[in-house]
């Protein structure tokens, strides 16, 4: 059985915003947070969690990815607002 995926939303505190999918969430944040200087996460300092959601199917998960990255800002900040109003970071306690 083929493990879970995940397509998360990063944010930095002024809200630039990073889409992605990964099969291991939690260490994927930690690669987040000790990425290398010069990447785009370093760079703008996108390491809150503020969204998620889980894919059984890797294709379902990578076309959602897609489908996320292709909206206008607008649409992928309501997205965040409708589960995660306060923009907390959901993997605060990982």
């Amino acid at each position: 059985m083929a493990r879970p995926l995940h397509v998360y939303i990063l944010a930095s505190h002024s809200r630039v915003l990073y889409t992605g999918v990964t099969n291991d969430l939690a260490r994927r944040m930690s690669e987040h947070r000790s990425a290398s200087p010069g990447t785009f996460v370093s760079r703008y300092h996108v390491t809150r969690l503020v969204y998620w959601e889980t894919h059984s199917s890797p294709l379902y998960a990578i076309m959602r990815e897609k489908q996320i990255k292709s909206w206008t800002r607008e649409k992928r900040l309501q997205l965040i607002e409708q589960y995660n109003p306060g923009w907390l970071d959901l993997s605060i306690d990982w």
